[in-house]
């Protein structure tokens, strides 16, 4: 561990889709010049976000618009993702110890095919309506009013792998979009339809004009395929508390405790509670996911902009309430250029800040080969060792 300090608390907040530069391999996924953090800032020039840039994230990415601090107060450095991909799952997955040298399969060319819907009819006992590519909240628009009117089924897709569901919370209900949903992620565990989530969306209002979606969401995942970093801390008898859908991610895999966040500023609010008034030797794993799925996949720089300054805040008010036995590391799972063409994620290197208040030389190191990099630190906080089916990361200074 770095300055060979240990700590009882390890807390790893994810900044969902903060990339800080495209990596070498971003050519293959049509990602050369995207950069998330830089060109939100030569959009936003004047964005406030001075405890993140003491910490070094400003330091990760080449832009004079932006302050970079000589004296850092955290060790910062840029990472790259080893596996095959470039989203969440995959991205978080890794994190853990987990490579993925095939992704996903994703339908957002031609949306899904027949055989698959019929199969969900028939199994659910529901039309489907949609079948494409769209944005969440234009679905709704389009064809909320049809859904509640004929009792259909929203089935919609991203450039994610996922196969997302619709339904409204008093005319569909709750328990019966759930059902519907559970019954989808078992037919899509054939091989040809095998996405990785299929997620319930669940929203509220009585017209195109009003509907929005409700924070009771509920992600279906595919479990990682080996033991991850979270199941070895679990089986030695360590906490491990996901918030925000880290949970649904990991489909409950080594947590020992999950909590629900209606928003990116909730998930902070969640943490600095846990962090005053928990008394806990483990991890608090966090995903923040306003940032991708708000103002990147809709591409508003100007959103995600603010989304940081609410952000800076809130990593502020937790290190001033951060004790001599809590680490805080800062991370992302991958990129998602609100300037860039298209709406999906973009393939670049993520930062990783790593912070003690004990912490004497704090400085930029190397750039990383792996996320994993991430798990194998945290096992190591704890004199444990990542299995041998788990990417092997050592910190390259």
């Amino acid at each position: 561990m770095l300055e060979n300090k240990k700590f009882k608390r390890v807390f790893l907040i994810i900044i969902d889709s903060f990339g800080v530069g495209f990596d070498d391999k971003a050519k293959d996924f049509g990602d050369e010049n995207a950069n998330t953090f830089s060109h939100i800032v030569d959009r936003v020039p004047n964005i406030k976000i001075e405890t993140m840039c003491e910490l070094g994230f400003s330091n990760l990415i080449d832009n004079n618009i932006i302050k970079r601090v000589e004296n850092a107060k955290a060790y910062h450095m840029r990472v790259k993702e080893l596996s095959n991909a470039k989203s969440t799952m995959e991205g978080h997955f890794e994190m853990m110890g987990v490579e993925t040298k095939v992704p996903f399969v994703t339908f957002a060319d031609k949306g899904f095919p027949k055989e698959l819907i019929d199969e969900i009819e028939k199994r659910t006992g529901r039309k489907v309506i949609g079948n494409k590519a769209a944005s969440g909240t234009e679905i709704l628009k389009e064809l909320g009013e049809v859904e509640i009117k004929e009792h259909k089924m929203i089935v919609y897709t991203s450039a994610d792998s996922v196969l997302q569901v619709c339904g409204h919370e008093e005319s569909f209900d709750l328990n019966e979009l759930y059902r519907c949903c559970e019954i989808i992620r078992e037919i899509t565990m054939k091989p040809e339809w095998k996405v990785g989530r299929v997620i319930a969306r669940p929203y509220i209002g009585d017209s195109s004009e009003n509907f929005r979606r409700t924070p009771n969401r509920r992600d279906y995942a595919i479990k990682p395929s080996i033991e991850t970093a979270l199941e070895i801390l679990e089986k030695n008898h360590k906490e491990v508390i996901g918030i925000g859908k880290i949970g649904d991610i990991f489909s409950m895999q080594g947590l020992t405790e999950s909590m629900h966040s209606d928003s990116s500023v909730h998930g902070m609010e969640q943490t600095i509670d846990l962090l005053k008034n928990k008394n806990f030797s483990g991890l608090c794993f966090v995903n923040l996911v306003d940032f991708d799925a708000k103002w990147g996949h809709r591409r508003n720089p100007e959103g995600y902009a603010a989304e940081l300054e609410r952000f800076d805040v809130k990593i502020k008010e937790f290190i001033d309430n951060m004790t001599s036995d809590d680490l805080l590391m800062i991370s992302a799972d991958h990129g998602n250029d609100p300037t860039f063409r298209g709406t999906d994620h973009t393939r670049e290197y993520v930062p990783l800040i790593i912070y003690s208040k004990d912490y004497k030389t704090p400085k930029r190191l190397k750039d990383q080969m792996s996320f994993a990099i991430i798990g194998n630190m945290i096992l190591e906080n704890f004199d444990l060792k990542p299995n041998k089916e788990m990417i092997q990361n050592k910190l390259e200074y």
